[in-house]
């Protein structure tokens, strides 16, 4: 059902701002981001439309071959971090309709509970400031770190103030952590 709602936007989008005959190339991470993209080529198609989806295994170069008018679209952000990147990178991309916001979570191929996590564990956060940030409040949120302020999704690592079991967070490519 998601994917078909997202779908329907993306198509509303894309159809009444293509004209018949156009190609249209947008740039986006893989999963989920390019799948819907995928999902939706065969309606543009018969609109019309070429969709070609160009992937990124990572969350910058959609940005960058955006800026460089490499792409028509990038799809895979929301706005916290499109604007961070226009301000770290003095871009001024703007964003066309919303988009869908990813759900975080803490994900682990050995542990099943966060109880269950041993005392100076790695955990791995994203490393783009907007997303560190929402790891480490998240975290806090649970209760493993505490944070100088811990609703502030900007929190970088320098604003951890309690580590009681001496996690090592590591930050990675957050499409590594997917």
């Amino acid at each position: 059902m998601k994917k078909s709602i997202i779908a329907a936007g993306l198509l509303a989008l894309f159809s009444t701002a293509a004209l018949a005959n156009e190609t249209l190339i947008v740039g986006a991470t893989p999963v989920p981001h390019a799948e819907i993209l995928e999902f939706v080529k065969p309606v543009l198609a018969k609109e019309g439309v070429d969709l070609q989806v160009k992937v990124f295994n990572d969350f910058i170069q959609p940005n960058q071959q955006l800026a460089e008018k490499h792409l028509d679209a990038n799809y895979y952000q929301y706005r916290p971090f499109l604007d961070n990147y226009n301000q770290t990178r003095h871009t001024n991309l703007v964003p066309v309709v919303g988009v869908h916001i990813e759900p975080f979570g803490a994900y682990s191929s050995k542990y099943t509970t966060l109880a269950a996590v041993p005392d100076g564990a790695t955990i791995a956060i994203p490393n783009d400031p907007v997303n560190t940030g929402r790891a480490l409040v998240m975290l806090s949120n649970a209760g493993l770190i505490t944070l100088k302020d811990p609703h502030n999704p900007q929190s970088a690592t320098k604003d951890i103030t309690s580590n009681p079991h001496h996690f090592k967070i590591r930050e990675l490519e957050g499409a590594m952590l997917a």
